[in-house]
């Protein structure tokens, strides 16, 4: 996900990505501790997303 694309959500669709990308992080773990993903990258980039999300939405609150 882009940062610009972040920047443009409100701060409510921004908590609502942060929780939606959340949930996701966890399914990809769980099907992982089960049996090894193809593509273990996509922890990593989850993990980037919920980052850059949850830095533009403290910028927005303190502003």
């Amino acid at each position: 996900m882009k940062v610009k694309e972040i920047r443009e959500l409100s701060q409510d669709a921004l908590s609502a990505k942060v929780r939606e990308l959340s949930e996701e992080l966890f399914r990809i773990k769980f099907q992982h501790s089960i049996r090894p993903l193809e593509n273990t990258s996509k922890i990593r980039l989850l993990k980037k997303d919920i980052a850059k999300v949850k830095t533009i939405l403290k910028e927005k609150l303190s502003n």
